[in-house]
């Protein structure tokens, strides 16, 4: 079902009401707490079976604070012999009707060397750099950025682990507004095998019982989602 216009801006409002008022609350998270649930989720990450028999797996690079860290993971899967691939967001030249100005693709990550090497944008994230894409195999089956064409492709993602402002005990998630998880998640549904989707939380970030995360038609829902105090939570159990 489409929202119309007034539906839209009024979930629009709500969301950037609620990454306001979760941001707020990170902002006084002290580092070692942070330090602290992230070395827990991440043990219960890896004990995952989804975790352990994926080959394909993406994981979002972590900002300095305010999110789970994941480059315990990244070390992890990649001394298993995964393949590894991380988000590299860019403006399509020429959008086509109903595609977003900017867009995420999956590139691979090479190694430790490699990840150790990327430099961090303006959020702190670490990013592989521009001229390094061309090299990189996407996780589509191709080399380099897709520029949002998905046809010849033979390849997908196992598992991937997304990050995000805002979860609930319903598996909703709230991104950073700018819809790039959704698009990406709604071309793997097109054209290729829908990954096992993780949501990585902070106790902080994870809503009581009583509010839920708003969502649309076009916004995914996990299909596990791992707090802070290591617990994990799966849809139907």
């Amino acid at each position: 079902m489409q929202l119309n216009d007034a539906m839209a801006a009024s979930l629009a409002a709500v969301k950037k009401e609620l990454r306001n008022r979760i941001r707020s609350i990170l902002k006084g998270l002290p580092e070692a707490v942070a330090a602290a649930q992230s070395s827990t989720a991440t043990k219960t990450l890896l004990s995952m079976p989804e975790y352990q028999a994926a080959r394909t797996i993406s994981v979002y690079l972590s900002m300095p604070g305010g999110e789970i860290s994941t480059s315990e993971i990244v070390r992890n899967a990649l001394d298993e012999g995964k393949k590894v691939f991380i988000p590299y967001t860019y403006t399509l030249d020429a959008p086509k009707q109903g595609q977003p100005k900017s867009i995420m693709d999956m590139v691979e990550l090479q190694s430790m060397k490699d990840f150790e090497s990327l430099e961090s944008d303006k959020w702190g994230i670490p990013t592989p750099s521009k001229d390094s894409i061309s090299s990189r195999a996407n996780c589509f089956g191709g080399t380099g950025i897709t520029n949002g064409e998905t046809e010849g492709v033979s390849a997908g993602l196992d598992l991937i682990v997304m990050p995000g402002m805002a979860f609930d005990s319903q598996f909703g998630r709230l991104g950073h507004g700018k819809g790039f998880y959704d698009y990406f998640l709604t071309r793997c549904h097109q054209v290729s095998r829908m990954p096992f989707r993780v949501g990585l939380s902070l106790t902080e970030q994870f809503l009581p019982p009583n509010e839920s995360v708003p969502m649309d038609s076009s916004d995914f829902r996990l299909d596990a989602l791992i707090t802070g105090d290591g617990e994990l939570r799966r849809v139907g159990s």
